[in-house]
């Protein structure tokens, strides 16, 4: 599928980088939805129909989160999707990267969300909606990724 290094099978550490970005997040819930909105330094506007609204969109609000944490995992869902290590799903953690392939014309991931646990999920989701927390069961899940994570992170 990609060329993402994979833990399947391994077990993995708690992470408190996770912990951190997920508070981050969580405390962001209620935050209008800005397309192209937020950053490393918080809500901000966004472009195009996101330019009159101060909030966050799905990547802004992850590398917000990541960031509070001290993880740079760039301003893209394309890029966050390459910023650590793949994890089997049922391997997930609170604070893991949840991706989407919501569009399948276009290649690869383009919603990212937290996971809260191995149901719940907390993102920007579109225009019009705010930072919340939905299921993580969702169409056209694609990974998890694990940012910051390396071979120090895996118990054998």
């Amino acid at each position: 599928m990609n060329s993402i290094p994979t833990l399947a099978g391994a077990a993995s550490r708690r992470s408190a980088t996770g912990v951190i970005a997920l508070r981050a997040a969580l405390a962001m819930v209620g935050v209008p939805y800005s397309w192209g909105g937020g950053g490393v330094h918080g809500p901000g506007y966004g472009i195009g129909k996101g330019a009159r609204t101060m909030g966050f969109d799905c990547s802004g609000l992850t590398e917000y989160a990541y960031a509070r944490a001290g993880v740079p995992i760039g301003t893209t869902t394309q890029e966050q999707w390459h910023s650590g290590i793949q994890v089997a799903r049922e391997m997930l953690e609170p604070g893991d990267l949840v991706f989407y392939d919501s569009s399948p014309d276009r290649p690869g991931p383009e919603h990212v969300a937290i996971a809260v646990d191995r149901e719940r999920i907390v993102h920007a989701p579109y225009t019009g909606a705010f930072v919340r927390m939905d299921r993580l069961d969702r169409p056209r899940f694609m990974g998890v990724i694990r940012p910051g994570a390396g071979p120090a992170d895996v118990e054998v």
